[in-house]
């Protein structure tokens, strides 16, 4: 198993360039079943996830053409569309479970198993089979798969998300493109990553409108052509290498961001003593002082996101004061705790909250990743940490920063992989 050794690091400096986001290019992935044509999806990251998804989308019978270096995607319509996604694919990807509602649309079935992903809460998929539901499928559960069929074609409908679910409001969003008149999803997500995937699908010949508002409006059609777009760049790697400038008192620039995307991080980091200046697609992040504690609430966007949570919990562990971070987004994202505590920081656990007392210094430990963000936690706190920091299971990591360790390198970081 791959492991991460990091060393304490001075001042990162220099230029990071951002790459297409995962949570974008995974859901654009899985709405390619709907097109009769190829689609062209630019900005691919060669992350573990992408893979995973190319291997399921080849399962259902889609041809796939990967260029990493051009980090180009071809999809190819299948000859033959299968229904089923096997139980050894869903496990291993959360977002795999996006498929389901594509094939709803385009063949009136699908079976998929439960799925899987990082452990960091429940992340219950009700809301996605309400919808289903609510557009006419039969959504019936059993032997570890759910099925959903539509055997007249889905009908139009308005759907209330009890909470404004990222991955519910993608997946009824697309089983609705081709669904008989119009579907109203009210309570709807608002990320970046909804709009980017309804620009895709609106490109494909989809109607969709409201997207970034808390009300989507969908007019089905009868076919979906293809398309070439390109994905939106990763919001959440820009804020953690956003964090990597102010926990090493470094001062990085960061190409290819929307600044918009990343408001409520740029203003925490201005509120811990960081300078940050921004521009529409390129960010510098400069600090050179003491940083101060300060109190974070984890909220659907365009609140702080849940996927910056680790990382800033790893930046607070040494600021002066006392900082409290509630979470309200997954009930079981504090995993990390106990091995940030590991590294000599004071961080207890009380309910949904993290108080955290900053302490001088934190000093290298053998670790793990406990999940995706967790992992890139554990990366900035050893980049600070007094000896050197051994980081295990960074498939993890993986799965979400494509080569973290040679962006850091290039910012100055000591840092490598061992395998």
């Amino acid at each position: 198993m791959s492991k991460l050794l990091v060393k304490k690091s001075g001042p990162l400096k220099g230029s990071v360039r951002i790459k297409g986001a995962k949570n974008s290019v995974l859901k654009l992935m899985a709405a390619s079943i709907l097109a009769d044509e190829p689609c062209t999806i630019e900005s691919v990251p060669e992350l573990l996830d992408v893979e995973v998804m190319i291997t399921l989308l080849e399962s259902l019978g889609l041809r796939i053409h990967y260029d990493k270096e051009a980090e180009v995607i071809v999809t190819q319509p299948a000859e033959k569309l299968l229904c089923e996604a096997p139980y050894e694919l869903i496990q291993k990807m959360r977002a795999s479970f996006l498929v389901m509602g594509p094939l709803l649309a385009k063949k009136g079935i699908s079976k998929i198993s439960m799925p899987g992903g990082c452990a960091i809460g429940a992340r219950p998929i009700d809301l996605h089979l309400k919808g289903f539901q609510a557009l006419g499928a039969e959504v019936t559960l059993g032997h570890g798969y759910i099925e959903a069929k539509a055997d007249n074609g889905l009908v139009g409908a308005e759907i209330y998300l009890d909470f404004p679910s990222v991955g519910a409001t993608e997946n009824i969003m697309m089983a609705a493109t081709m669904a008989k008149g119009q579907t109203v999803i009210q309570n709807a997500a608002k990320e970046p990553e909804i709009i980017d995937l309804a620009n895709f699908l609106n490109e494909m010949g989809a109607s969709v409108k409201g997207a970034g508002t808390d009300t989507i409006r969908v007019m089905g059609v009868e076919k979906m052509t293809g398309s070439k777009h390109q994905t939106i760049p990763d919001r959440i790697i820009a804020a953690t290498y956003m964090v990597a400038a102010a926990i090493t008192k470094g001062d990085i620039t960061i190409e290819n961001v929307v600044s918009s995307h990343v408001k409520p991080v740029t203003a925490k980091l201005r509120e811990m003593g960081v300078t940050v200046e921004d521009d529409d697609d390129c960010i510098r992040v400069i600090s050179n002082g003491p940083l101060k504690a300060v109190d974070i609430t984890t909220l659907p966007y365009p609140g702080f996101p849940t996927d910056a949570q680790a990382q800033f919990m790893a930046l607070l562990a040494t600021a002066e004061g006392t900082s409290v971070i509630n979470e309200t987004v997954f009930e079981n994202r504090f995993r990390h705790v106990s091995e940030i505590n590991r590294m000599g920081a004071n961080i207890k656990i009380e309910g949904h909250s993290a108080v955290i007392q900053g302490v001088t210094n934190l000093q290298g430990a053998q670790v793990k990743a406990t999940d995706l963000r967790a992992g890139a936690a554990l990366v900035l706190a050893g980049l600070i940490a007094e000896g050197e920091t051994e980081i295990d299971e960074i498939y993890h990591i993986d799965r979400g920063y494509p080569q973290i360790e040679n962006d850091l390198l290039a910012l100055g970081a000591a840092i490598k992989r061992i395998d």
